[in-house]
């Protein structure tokens, strides 16, 4: 028997890129670090809506994150360095790395990244979307 997928029907054409997509990030479904992602009440200076994204990312230096975008992804990376010269007597806080990514609509801008209080907010743009609507002429062949 096969599957039946939401980009089946004959009339979504394209869309197969953003069904893989779906896939992917379901299978990609880690818990760490926990995160938030809210709107912003306030707007950029030209309008757009604004997005804020909050990791609780305690234990992590400025050195030890990195964000970055690759094509459509937000990559958020942390990497936390082993203290070999420490004797712990109990460990419960791990030197843990980990990995978050967040797939952006085309044209999402990131504005700016800030750590703060063991929470690193990632602010994004979300640009109004244009409406674009081109008139194809059709050719008569005899």
């Amino acid at each position: 028997m096969s599957r039946m997928t939401p980009f089946a029907s004959p009339l979504l054409l394209g869309f197969d890129a953003m069904e893989k997509t779906l896939e992917r990030l379901a299978k990609a479904n880690e818990g760490y670090p926990p995160y938030n992602i809210e709107r912003v009440a306030s707007r950029s200076a030209d309008g757009h809506e604004m997005l804020r994204i909050t990791l609780a990312v305690a234990g992590f230096s400025e050195a030890e994150l990195d964000v970055t975008t690759e094509e459509n992804q937000l990559v958020i990376r942390g990497r936390q360095v082993e203290q070999l010269e420490r004797d712990y007597l109990y460990r419960g806080i791990a030197a843990r790395q980990f990995q978050r990514v967040f797939m952006l609509a085309d044209g999402m801008e990131v504005s700016t990244a800030v750590l703060k209080n063991g929470l690193l907010s990632v602010d994004l743009i979300r640009p109004e979307p244009q409406r674009v609507v081109r008139k194809i002429n059709i050719s008569v062949s005899d």
